[in-house]
């Protein structure tokens, strides 16, 4: 099974992810962990990567899809996949359905999670309350205003690739403001 999960960030995603790992024997992929493991281990990959980021530059789509292609043939992802962060634009789409095609692992799903962004802001202010109540260090990142440029990015970049899906015949959809146990049960009712 190959996954997608798709929405704006605070949406549960992550939490999703991990949960249908947990039950389904998927693997989690995120380009920017696998990124950092390719150069982190040396491999020609992550020599590739590492070249084209010390420029300043970003990694090409030909370098992320080779990445996660290889990343595919591991064993821990015999059972599937779900893609977290990538693709971003209809361009990589196109690419990452290429590839999977090429390995006869086509994608089963896009899930978008759909929430109200107001909610997700005020998600956020409850979840640095609870930190700090917890006497914890807030993340330097974790604060309104980061957030709301993170949710115009999504709407900006991310959320045009969602029409190519829907002609695909592989958009769903989820409502991500649902207790997150819900959340869990309208998801695997959207796979089986």
């Amino acid at each position: 099974m190959h996954l997608i999960l798709i929405g704006p960030p605070g949406a549960g995603k992550g939490t999703q992810a991990k949960i249908l790992e947990s039950e389904y024997g998927l693997k989690q992929l995120s380009t920017g962990d696998m990124l950092r493991a390719e150069i982190a281990a040396g491999s020609d990959l992550g020599k590739k990567a590492k070249a084209v980021m010390d420029s300043g530059n970003l990694v090409s789509d030909d370098i992320i899809v080779d990445m996660i292609a290889s990343r595919l043939d591991q064993p821990d992802c015999a059972k599937g996949v779900i893609f977290d962060g990538f693709p971003r634009t209809v361009d990589q789409a196109e690419a990452l359905d290429a590839m999977l095609a090429d390995k006869g692992r086509p994608l089963d799903a896009v899930i978008l999670f759909e929430v109200d962004e107001e909610a997700l802001v005020s998600r956020l202010h409850t979840r640095i309350q609870q930190t700090i109540d917890a006497g914890q260090p807030v993340r330097g990142d974790d604060n309104e205003e980061t957030m709301r440029h993170r949710l115009k990015v999504y709407r900006g970049q991310t959320a045009p690739i969602l029409p190519y899906y829907e002609a695909a015949g592989l958009l769903k959809k989820v409502d991500g403001m649902l207790p997150i146990d819900h959340v869990t049960q309208a998801l695997k009712a959207l796979i089986k």
